[in-house]
């Protein structure tokens, strides 16, 4: 199976990789996708460090994508967020970020507030929040596809 499907995640500060994990897990049970498509983890450069986004990685075996807030806010995402801007200095991180990684187009080359349609990718999750009660953190995240090929069950 082409790993096809990049997952753009936002998430509080010491979130562990185990909520991440599930809220993956859930989505892609919920819209029937397949985990093995997954060519990656994209987010905001902030969070490059942030240990459950690094462990989750090392564990799936995939590659951390991050981009600049300045590069982030460019992209039209459907559900921006005043909060997060007034936080990140971008409207979206989970949704831009899955957007600019799945995308085949050199970031140099986009123009300020890119539409998705422009940047050849399909965006097929929005945004979504998970926590668990009783479990620090909170997660954020979105699902963009690279290309048009068809990866649902």
């Amino acid at each position: 199976m082409q790993q096809v499907l990049w997952v753009g995640i936002g998430c509080k500060r010491g979130t562990s990789w185990q909520l991440i994990d599930g809220a993956i897990e859930q989505i892609f049970r919920e819209n029937q996708l397949f985990q093995s498509a997954i060519a990656g983890i994209a987010t905001i450069d902030t969070k490059a460090s942030e240990v459950g986004l690094i462990e989750l990685c090392n564990l799936r075996n995939l590659p951390l994508k991050t981009f600049s807030a300045q590069i982030l806010r460019s992209v039209c995402v459907p559900n921006p967020a005043k909060i997060t801007d007034h936080k990140v200095g971008t409207p979206s991180v989970a949704e831009a970020a899955a957007i600019l990684a799945a995308t085949q187009t050199p970031l140099l080359t986009a123009s300020p507030f890119t539409s998705i349609e422009a940047l050849g990718v399909r965006f097929l999750i929005s945004k979504q929040i998970f926590q668990l009660e009783g479990q620090p953190g909170a997660v954020t995240l979105a699902v963009a596809q690279a290309s048009n090929m068809s990866i649902t069950i």
